[in-house]
């Protein structure tokens, strides 16, 4: 069974940082594309930063320069480190890997960036 846990969420003011964390397991950790979506209240799930099994990465205009992503091999883990959050990054940040043929989502975690 494919499980993807987020964690590393919470309320940070402005201009602050938060580092997500996603633990895979179930899956070939080493082979496998990793995706960081977000969904804010109201709209549709969007993408936000993807690393490929070799470690290549891309991000989405809105945290381009703010947002980076990485991953550690030896405990199966995807990173998203958050710098500069506004409060247009608020949102529920979800885990996502495609293995198998099948979508597997973690269950997110919220991010709240409020005064």
């Amino acid at each position: 069974q494919v499980r993807l846990v987020e964690s590393g969420g919470g309320l940070v003011q402005p201009g602050g940082s938060l580092r997500l964390s996603c633990v895979a397991s179930g899956i070939n950790f080493r082979i496998a594309h990793m995706h960081w979506y977000r969904q804010a209240s109201g709209k549709e799930r969007e993408l936000v930063a993807t690393i490929n099994s070799s470690g290549s990465t891309d991000y989405a205009v809105p945290v381009k320069g703010r947002f980076t992503v990485s991953r550690d091999y030896a405990r199966n883990t995807v990173y998203l480190q958050m710098d500069n959050l506004n409060t247009e990054d608020t949102a529920v940040y979800f885990c996502y890997t495609r293995w198998r043929d099948r979508d597997w989502w973690g269950r997110g975690t919220q991010v709240t960036v409020s005064s």
